[in-house]
């Protein structure tokens, strides 16, 4: 593990980031548009609303170790979005998402909670490539993906399919 994340039972920690699973209590508050007092104040956007429906229907795979987190930001102690593994892998392969809301984006949170994520799932066994779609109509997701490493191998209509691989 690099000295860029931190692993603990309850999360990961990156330099700014706190990467924790989201709870039950807070799945079921998204879902019901009740808000908490650690949410930045546009938490939760239209993709973690998605993300919270997942897990509500997938627990077992969504909440386990590898599964989907929210993302803290460490100054405010705020939730600003969610990052996830979509587990389990499929021979070897996790996708992964992620996204951060309006308030808190182009400071660079997105890029640190991907690789953060990034390599934690690489270090799962039987794991050796995450990937990723992005529409194509979103160039900040796709330089997010750049800046982590991921290259793009494939792109059907208005999406585009990325992976990083710790195999050639």
């Amino acid at each position: 593990m690099s000295s860029f994340i931190s692993s603990t039972d309850s999360g990961l920690t990156t330099d700014r980031l706190i990467l924790r699973p989201w709870s039950a209590d807070e799945v079921t508050a998204v879902l019901n548009d009740t808000r908490s007092a650690h949410w930045a104040d546009d938490f939760p956007a239209e993709g973690d609303r998605v993300i919270a429906g997942f897990i509500s229907e997938h627990p077992d795979d969504a909440l386990g170790e590898f599964g989907q987190r929210l993302i803290i930001e460490r100054r405010t102690g705020l939730v600003i979005g969610s990052t996830g593994l979509f587990w389990p892998p499929s021979d070897g392969v996790l996708e992964i998402g992620y996204g951060i809301v309006d308030s808190r984006r182009s400071r660079g949170y997105a890029t640190e909670a991907t690789r953060a994520m990034v390599e934690f799932a690489l270090s799962a066994p039987g794991v050796h490539t995450v990937s990723a779609g992005v529409e194509l109509t979103n160039p900040a997701s796709v330089r997010v993906l750049e800046k982590c490493g991921f290259q793009r191998w494939n792109v059907e209509e208005e999406t585009a399919r990325f992976r990083i691989s710790t195999t050639i």
